[in-house]
């Protein structure tokens, strides 16, 4: 058993809290928004601030939405870093900008602590069934010392490389999600407006190469109508911003990543910052004068 600290318990970090719990960790919490009874009630225990999750845990796990916000727990006042003594791991498996994680992370080792960026995919689903797919960049030795913790949290669990690699293998993750969203989008609206039963076509699609976990779920998910979030539009949003950011600082392109960016700002505009990241087929909707049948 270990003393894990876990600092950020919104929709990912609450179920990935409890399945450290359930693996028999000793779990030490703190969330902006209070730590939730139910993770108490299993044997968490709350603490007042960041630092203290620091001083009482021997590994500490942030889980919050935005960069300015591991840079706020870790180094902010009554931060991790000031609770944090010589040989403890931090990992960030927060989804925030490459850059300022490989800046984070010499912040860290100089304390004498080692770091992890281990951002995930798989939705709140994926936190709760333990399925979660994690993207680790560090050291190879820290993460073989933390990788059993991981596997009480995902089923895929990759080394991508050194510190921030975990960072830009998620930023290509969120590329890749959202242009399938929109592929799927535009396929099952195009089927819908020329007279077809957009399920029928779905289910006809997921036996051919077309197939893919967005086709499944998300497609389902556009025919349904049902886009209260497992992972909200405003925070693909933010993501996309660092793929867009990056490649502008390498001197590159993402044309379609630019587009799918585009589409989420008109549903942002129509009121769905907090949408499910499919209801990005609303804005194509507006655009086809057309709504998915049901």
């Amino acid at each position: 058993m270990s003393n894990i600290g876990f600092v950020g318990l919104g929709i990912m970090g609450k179920p990935m809290a409890a399945n450290l719990i359930k693996g028999g960790h000793a779990l030490f919490l703190h969330s902006r928004s209070g730590v939730p009874q139910e993770l108490t009630a299993a044997g968490g225990k709350a603490c007042a601030s960041a630092k203290e999750v620091a001083q009482k845990a021997d590994i500490i796990i942030t889980m919050v939405p935005d960069t300015p916000d591991v840079e706020k727990v870790l180094f902010g006042n009554n931060g991790v870093a000031e609770g944090l003594s010589r040989g403890k791991t931090v990992i960030d498996m927060s989804s925030i900008s490459p850059i300022e994680t490989k800046k984070f992370a010499k912040k860290i080792n100089e304390l004498g602590c080692d770091y992890l960026d281990a951002p995930v995919s798989g939705g709140e689903v994926g936190a709760k069934n333990a399925a979660l797919t994690i993207m680790v960049g560090g050291s190879p030795a820290v993460f073989d010392k933390v990788k059993p913790l991981f596997d009480l949290l995902g089923k895929n669990i990759t080394l991508v490389g050194g510190n921030g690699d975990g960072q830009t293998c998620k930023v290509c993750n969120q590329i890749i999600v959202a242009l399938n969203i929109e592929a799927v989008g535009e396929a099952l609206l195009f089927a819908s407006k020329a007279g077809a039963d957009p399920a029928k076509v779905r289910q006809a699609l997921m036996g051919g190469f077309a197939a893919s976990r967005i086709l499944e779920v998300h497609g389902e998910r556009m025919i349904k109508r049902t886009f209260d979030p497992g992972f909200r539009i405003e925070l693909h949003q933010k993501d996309l911003n660092l793929a867009l950011s990056g490649a502008r600082a390498m001197g590159m392109a993402l044309p379609n990543t630019a587009i799918a960016q585009e589409l989420f700002n008109a549903c942002v505009a129509n009121g769905g910052a907090k949408w499910d990241h499919s209801a990005l087929v609303r804005a194509l909707e507006k655009m086809a004068n057309h709504e998915l049948a049901r």
